[in-house]
């Protein structure tokens, strides 16, 4: 579920790059540097939409017209500028959005970023053809039947409508879509576009509960968590390498470059 609330002010000590890295190197033997050497990796960066324009403070889930506040476009393009600064960034192969306003207007802003760098390093070699946004419904917000309402508020009270029944199972969700539905459609992208776009990188604009379900699942074996302990800001940068064919994670690395746009 993403939050309807306006986030919350972000401490400035949160605007620091981690690395986590994965899997245990395998024994250094003549057979392995030679299955190392042949490996291609693919890089996935999943970044989430910027803050919404939503003063009404309810829950957008997939309802058309909610676009990015002020704030939100400014911190959309300051994560384009970080990565279009980024080597393993500037020149992706190519973007993709989930195929709504906020993310879409994310990712616009990133790829404005990337082409006004590109186009003043004369040593950066990059075809601008590949910058065109690509809409795919597999890395779309989580349903929620929630929807349209403000949570706790009106008609989006637990005790009308039945509404209590939603969030009987918070591990579920019993409000929507399950993390596991969410995290396996996720994959099932995450993983085709490894193999199509083989050693290079993309860029993927998706959304809160997409990004960290599929993560939580990938690190824990399951992807059923606790809504309140993601690690996913607004505008931030969740970046996925894994091998092509065998589709092994390599490493999962995480930034938050808008942590301090005000």
């Amino acid at each position: 579920m993403e939050m309807s609330k306006s986030p919350e002010p972000r401490n400035s000590t949160t605007n620091s790059e981690e690395t986590q890295w994965l899997v245990e190197q395998p024994a250094q033997n003549t057979q392995n540097t030679q299955k190392a050497q042949n490996s291609q990796y693919t890089t996935v960066h999943l970044v989430r939409h910027g803050e919404v324009f939503n003063p009404d403070h309810v829950l957008y889930e997939r309802l058309p017209g909610f676009h990015l506040s002020e704030r939100g476009f400014r911190m959309a393009h300051e994560t384009g500028r970080y990565m279009a600064r980024n080597k393993s960034m500037k020149n992706p192969a190519a973007v993709f959005s989930s195929p709504l306003d906020r993310t879409i207007d994310t990712a616009t802003a990133i790829i404005e970023e990337i082409t006004r760098k590109s186009n003043s390093d004369t040593s950066t070699e990059h075809d601008s053809t590949n910058l065109a946004i690509k809409t795919d419904e597999r890395i779309i917000e989580a349903r929620n039947e929630f929807r349209g309402k403000r949570i706790g508020h009106g008609e989006g009270a637990l005790w009308k409508n039945g509404n209590w029944r939603l969030v009987l199972n918070l591990w579920r969700p019993s409000w929507g879509e399950s993390y596991k539905e969410i995290a396996a459609r996720v994959q099932d992208f995450v993983f085709e576009k490894v193999d199509e776009f083989a050693g290079k990188s993309i860029i993927v604009v998706s959304h809160e509960s997409p990004i960290w379900s599929f993560r939580h699942m990938l690190e824990t074996g399951h992807p059923e968590h606790n809504m309140l302990l993601r690690k996913t800001a607004l505008a931030s940068v969740t970046s996925f390498t894994f091998e092509v064919g065998t589709h092994k994670l390599v490493s999962i690395e995480y930034a938050d470059p808008a942590a301090n746009v005000e």
